[in-house]
């Protein structure tokens, strides 16, 4: 594996800040304050929850810098991502486009990453009934936990893509049916019924739609950073605006880096009711409090050092979405036989 180092994520979520540049430093701004100063070379994303924005000389640093910067609203809808000169291997986009044109190729690759998908589910699930046996509906997860087992034995026959997509809808409803007994902590405040999204109309899908959207981010930077186009998909069909490979390779990461780091923040008691704020239309967000606790413990896990199931080598969690980035580049390019997913064990 190319060797590459975990850096920091710097988040900015005062509302009226704006960022820009003094030397080799982000400063970060609001009115004649100056909040904070950060050199760039410790720097590998940039996320900003501000409608202010930054100077055009800073853009241009990070897009030099190879600096992730991304801009959402303070609620976390995405705004913008700024994008600098083009480092990846044409050839290997070249046959990007190739094998994302043909619906049976892309079957292939689609294939394998819900197989990650669904093998990790149920490893959540599995995860709960070893060491919480006496707090939960065994009998319930079991059930589930079966169910998602031989949708996973079934999915490498699917040869069309319409049927791989049905499969991964009904097993993914399978396992947010269960989702609630995931829950062992708050459960007045953290009450699952179902995925709801745009807007999230509860704490639980408020905290997994900022996850996803987070991870999100950072599935774009990697596959960028191996020289592919995170714009074309392949389960995940070209949409204008649309991120389709990002959500393609986070599909095998959202069970064990995105809810299962939700079920931490809500069973550990670090996140609980008054960090979310319910507007007029029913939607709950994270407010700015609930934000800075969220991102702290991100980039906590982030650091973490796990063994790739794959690769057999130690690595920090954050580096998992560059690492199966990489290997589907290998795969693009021809020097693997077919894309190895995210196994967790």
């Amino acid at each position: 594996m190319n060797t590459r180092k975990l850096l920091n994520t710097l988040y900015i979520m005062t509302e009226d800040a704006y960022l820009t540049l003094d030397g080799e430093n982000v400063v970060v701004v609001n009115g004649d304050v100056t909040l904070g100063r950060v050199p760039l070379h410790t720097l590998e994303n940039i996320v900003c929850f501000t409608y202010k924005g930054a100077s055009p000389a800073f853009m241009g640093a990070c897009a030099d810098r190879k600096i992730g910067l991304c801009f959402y609203s303070p609620r976390g809808k995405f705004l913008a991502r700024i994008k600098g000169k083009e480092y990846g291997n044409v050839l290997l986009r070249k046959e990007q486009y190739r094998i994302s044109d043909s619906l049976e190729r892309s079957t292939d690759y689609a294939k394998n990453m819900i197989l990650g998908k669904v093998y990790n589910c149920r490893w959540n699930i599995e995860r709960t009934i070893r060491d919480h046996a006496l707090r939960v509906d065994v009998d319930e997860l079991r059930n589930a936990s079966q169910t998602l087992k031989y949708g996973y034995q079934k999915i490498p026959s699917i040869q069309e893509m319409d049927e791989l997509r049905g499969k991964e809808g009904k097993l993914a409803g399978c396992y947010f049916g269960v989702f609630d007994e995931l829950i062992l902590n708050q459960k007045e405040e953290f009450i699952f019924k179902n995925r709801n999204r745009r807007p999230p109309l509860d704490n639980v899908n408020a905290l997994l739609s900022f996850a996803y959207t987070t991870l999100e981010n950072d599935c774009a930077n990697a596959l960028e950073s191996v020289g592919l186009d995170p714009y074309v998909g392949l389960m995940h069909r070209d949409r204008p605006g649309r991120k389709s490979l990002a959500l393609d390779l986070m599909e095998e990461l959202r069970a064990v880096s995105g809810d299962r780091f939700v079920l931490t923040l809500i069973n550990m008691k670090k996140i609980n009711g008054s960090h979310f704020d319910e507007q007029k239309d029913g939607a709950v967000y994270l407010n700015d409090k609930g934000r800075k606790i969220f991102f702290s413990e991100w980039q906590t896990r982030k650091g973490e050092k796990i063994t790739h199931p794959y690769l057999k080598e130690k690595i920090e969690w954050g580096l998992v979405p560059y690492v199966q980035a990489l290997l589907l580049a290998r795969t693009i390019r021809g020097d693997l036989d077919e894309y190895p997913p995210f196994f967790w064990k």
